[in-house]
């Protein structure tokens, strides 16, 4: 099929396969509408500079605003062989108002148009996810308000270590959201900066006003250097980290979410719109869910690896490298804020087998730190005191009791004659998680202060 040739310069057409593997119309139509607000900011300034004239501006303004409504309603007509967004738009304009449209690119290039319409997009993005992050945050603290005092074991190496809250647990979740979302904000900052009027790398010899540019576009100051404003892509990385490091989050998060839907742990079940069955096994009820983000998280990561490699060798200024940072910012973006929601929707749903969580916080000699401490507070050193408890943990395992509270008091005394009567109020899970009544700590009234700072940091 015969192609037109980019310029009298150029003597052959574009290859049709070329122009195939070329094309990036698919992630294009996800900035379109930020191009066209990129393009009439542009036309402003142009005839602000008087570059274009009034009657010009108007113009592009009016044919601008009918693509925009085109491009809502479904009805834009997009030509591959215009190959991007940019292309595509300068074309539909030229035929609405005729030769304004072709003067619409004075003073920059599609390098700095580009970098400016991602921009645009990823802010808007990011702005999206930190509202869902903010909603994903307050989900884990309802949950953590709704069980202050259940008890469940706490794990080190998946191990029962010592008894904590539910919503200590859950607590320990929306510290990190909240780190992601100071995070996602940071990404923010940093992007945004505007590059148009870089140009293609040397900026122009137009009298241009970039400042104005980056104020009508929200951005919060315009670029200092053409070669940077064009090359960047740094912001892309840094999404793609942030949205790697929120994946992460949400993996750990969904590991748990899938080891208590077990019937080994039975800790809790999963509201039934958020799991499936099995086509052969009737009996089955999957957190199809939690296993979904979780592997969603291995994609995102890729994501970082794919953004990051992209511009390691890259010399300045802009490569054709560049347009392949789209497609991991995009996913990234998009998969990661519907990860959010949909956890965020799931949170409500969860029902705590308290009775199941409080067993099985007695098992596994839970509160032995806590007579370990109970000795140091009688005057043992602690290594002292460590060494006690280890041989009555292994003289208890011996006789096969469950929890180090089934002991006769006699006994435990040949091992550390401090021992009392009152070490058995030490020895309940009720009075090892009570004890922890200090800031950050797992006793319900730290609990329900912890919850109180982060609603008010919310509000």
């Amino acid at each position: 099929m015969a192609e037109t040739t980019w310029s009298p310069l150029f003597k052959e057409a574009v290859s049709t396969d070329f122009r195939d593997f070329h094309e990036c119309l698919d992630q294009d139509k996800r900035i379109a509408l930020y191009d066209v607000a990129g393009s009439k900011v542009h036309a402003r300034m142009l005839a602000r500079a008087g570059i274009l004239t009034a009657e010009e501006n108007n113009r592009i303004q009016v044919g601008l605003d009918q693509i925009a409504d085109e491009m809502r309603a479904g009805t834009f007509v997009w030509k591959k062989e215009l190959e991007d967004v940019h292309m595509n738009v300068e074309s539909r304009l030229t035929a609405l108002v005729g030769e304004a449209g072709k003067k619409l690119h004075t003073a920059r290039s599609r390098n700095d148009q580009v970098a400016t319409d991602i921009r645009l997009y990823a802010r808007a993005e990011l702005d999206a996810l930190a509202a869902e992050l903010k909603s994903l945050v307050l989900a884990f603290v309802d949950l953590a308000d709704r069980h202050a005092e259940t008890i469940m074991p706490g794990f080190t190496h998946l191990q029962v270590a010592q008894p904590v809250t539910f919503g200590h647990h859950m607590m320990a979740y929306a510290e990190m959201f909240l780190r992601d979302l100071e995070r996602v904000g940071q990404a923010r900052e940093r992007l945004n900066v505007s590059p148009l009027g870089a140009a293609a790398l040397a900026g122009t010899g137009y009298p241009i006003d970039p400042a104005y540019s980056a104020g009508e576009l929200g951005f919060s100051r315009a670029f200092r250097n053409s070669l940077d404003a064009v090359s960047d892509r740094d912001y892309v990385v840094d999404i793609c980290a942030t949205g790697a490091i929120i994946m992460g989050h949400l993996s750990r998060f969904s590991e748990e979410v899938i080891l208590w839907c077990t019937p080994m742990f039975d800790f809790i079940e999963v509201g039934d719109q958020f799991c499936t069955g099995s086509s052969i096994m009737p009996q089955k009820r999957n957190p199809d869910l939690a296993e979904l983000v979780r592997g969603k998280a291995a994609r995102i990561i890729g994501n970082l690896a794919t953004s990051a490699a992209l511009m390691k060798s890259q010399p300045l200024a802009f490569n054709k490298d560049q347009q392949e940072s789209k497609p991991p910012l995009t996913d990234t973006l998009e998969n990661v804020r519907g990860a959010v929601t949909v956890t965020t929707q799931m949170l409500p749903t969860i029902k705590v087998r308290a009775a199941n969580m409080l067993a099985a916080a007695e098992q596994g000699y839970s509160t032995a730190t806590d007579l370990a401490d109970y000795l140091v507070r009688a005057g043992l050193p602690f290594r002292d005191a460590h060494h006690a408890v280890a041989a009555i943990v292994g003289a208890a395992r011996e006789k096969g009791l469950a929890t180090l509270s089934e002991m006769p008091l006699a006994e435990m005394q040949t091992f550390a004659s401090a021992i009392g009567q009152d070490v058995y109020d030490v020895l309940s899970v009720e009075g090892s998680v009570g004890s922890r009544n200090h800031p950050g700590g797992t006793a319900p009234e730290q609990v329900r202060s912890a919850i109180a700072e982060l609603r008010a940091l919310l509000a």
